[in-house]
């Protein structure tokens, strides 16, 4: 079936071994070119929507499955057939029942977009991402409440971990790196698909 490829659950790369966060955990070639390109194939298809956050209209346009970051419960449609697969991959290397990812957000970031520093809402647990068509370049820093205290015990807001994140790669954030940490994406110099699953925390 188009737009379904059959994953092999193996890894296809090494962990990342670089100095990232505790809870960090990264794989290059995740995904085969072919797989890359079913993907894009079917994302090039989806009714992309402006984000805005706090007033502001972000640069880059998503697409929400399963649930969205509204606290209102706005009706979002179901995870596509197209990323079931991606899902259980991603599941069996977080070691999670697949159906525990109950949210999907694909995000497509036009050459120029970024995202701002942020820490994912706190109804989500872990955080997945694959990266599509074009790489980048993730950052993170201690994350800092808004009273003023950081789970960090005091160390300075810059960034103290860079992360290349290759095309076809993927990424998880749980413990540490998910919680007491915040990251953020450079504009972009080239059109960049990511897709980010995230469990719902109890």
């Amino acid at each position: 079936m188009i737009g379904v490829p059959n994953w092999d659950v193996s890894a296809r790369g090494p962990l990342f071994d670089a100095d990232v966060p505790n809870g960090f955990l990264y794989r290059n070639d995740f995904i085969t070119s072919e797989d890359e390109a079913l993907l894009a194939q079917e994302i090039a298809r989806l009714e992309f929507s402006t984000f805005e956050m706090r007033g502001v209209v972000a640069r880059r346009r998503v697409a929400f499955f399963g649930r969205s970051y509204d606290a209102g419960g706005a009706v979002t449609p179901p995870l596509p057939a197209f990323l079931e697969a991606l899902r259980d991959k991603i599941a069996v290397w977080a070691n999670e029942d697949a159906h525990a990812f109950a949210m999907a957000l694909i995000n497509e970031y036009s050459p120029g977009a970024p995202i701002g520093w942020h820490r994912d809402a706190p109804q989500y647990g872990i955080v997945a991402g694959i990266s599509l068509l074009s790489s980048c370049r993730m950052k993170l820093r201690p994350y800092v409440r808004a009273n003023g205290r950081s789970p960090t015990q005091g160390r300075p807001r810059t960034a103290t971990h860079e992360i290349l994140l290759e095309r076809r790669s993927a990424y998880l954030m749980t413990g540490e790196s998910r919680h007491a940490y915040e990251h953020h994406i450079p504009a972009v110099t080239a059109l960049r698909y990511s897709i980010t699953f995230r469990t719902v925390r109890s």
